[in-house]
């Protein structure tokens, strides 16, 4: 995959792309996460899809310190779009954080949207990561300082999220930017999700941590046109079982003929 960039809203954007004749597919990462962590994915499907992926305000190579609020992220998304003269209606994957943008985003124009992937996410959000993640901050003089402070469960996942500068290691989003983040996206997001008609995937890990599996399943059976299907992975499934996952997301696909 290829980085990128483009201005919108005086907040520059990086984006991966991984080219190609294939149809393109929009990817949204999770918390903690970025562009990065979808190669794997953007590998398996080559041959038939275009990966796209966004890293998202105050992640990865996208500027940080901007405006934290739903209508932001919509906006950044849309503005990819734009900049890729993306008009038809796409697919879009997302998974976590970059799930509830992408339930967001279908109901607020779905006319850009042709079905969507929801990746171990709910509807119903109270996240409060400031326990630990106010540790994370910082720059460590060792990656592997950095690492332990991470813990054995995080850090394998966080791998691309780790990055040089020059008095060692630190993240590549900063933890007190991101509990504003969390906070734009807790609440109750049951109207939202009802209020797309695109068709739509519900994933659930069976050894996720983060969502309850029930009520993934229920989002499924309450929204028409909606399926849900569990793997056997943690909350990234998509990494966790990745050949899986990209047979699971390119048969969804071919049903609905895109």
């Amino acid at each position: 995959m290829r980085r990128h960039s483009f201005e919108h809203d005086g907040v520059v954007l990086s984006f991966l792309d991984a080219g190609g004749d294939g149809k393109p597919l929009l990817a949204l990462h999770g918390h903690w996460m970025g562009a990065s962590d979808f190669a794997g994915v953007a590998n398996d499907l080559a041959s038939e899809w275009r990966v796209i992926a966004l890293d998202q305000r105050g992640f990865g190579e996208t500027d940080h310190g901007a405006a934290h609020r739903m209508s932001a992220y919509i906006g950044d998304v849309v503005a990819l779009l734009d900049h890729l003269s993306l008009t038809a209606p796409i697919p879009v994957l997302g998974h976590s954080f970059g799930g509830v943008v992408a339930y967001h985003l279908a109901a607020a124009h779905p006319d850009r949207i042709a079905v969507m992937v929801i990746e171990d996410i709910g509807v119903s959000i109270q996240d409060d990561s400031s326990p630990f993640v106010t540790e994370w901050s910082g720059t460590f003089r060792l990656r592997e300082a950095l690492e332990d402070r991470l813990g054995p469960r995080l850090s394998p996942y966080l791998q691309n999220s780790i990055r040089r500068v020059k008095d060692g290691w630190t993240l590549n989003f900063d933890p007190a930017e991101f509990l504003e983040l969390e906070r734009a996206t807790n609440g109750d997001h049951w109207s939202v999700w009802l209020g797309s008609r695109c068709p739509a995937l519900v994933v659930s890990g069976t050894e996720s941590r983060v969502c309850d599996a029930t009520e993934l399943q229920e989002m499924a059976e309450k929204r028409e046109s909606t399926s849900f299907v569990s793997l056997k992975a943690g909350h990234s499934v998509h990494i966790d079982a990745r050949q899986e996952f990209a047979e699971l997301l390119r048969k969804f696909l071919k049903e609905r003929k895109l």
